[in-house]
């Protein structure tokens, strides 16, 4: 093995390790991202139930509670 080997690989295998934390965060990060927008999305939808149960309940108070 000749010293340029000494240096290559490891020099190889940083990069590459550089390259994956690089990806690795940007995948975590559009993860992230991707689980907020999920959820102002069901709390959008949630809170457009409650006001459509809101206003049934304001227009007809002898109707059952719908589930």
């Amino acid at each position: 093995m000749t010293f340029a080997h000494a240096i290559y690989i490891p020099m190889v295998a940083f990069v590459g390790m550089f390259i994956g934390f690089l990806l690795g965060t940007r995948a975590a990060r559009n993860a992230y991202d991707l689980e907020l927008r999920r959820e102002e999305e069901r709390a959008k939808a949630r809170a457009e139930r409650e006001a459509r149960k809101a206003t049934r309940a304001a227009q007809d108070p002898k109707a059952p509670p719908a589930p």
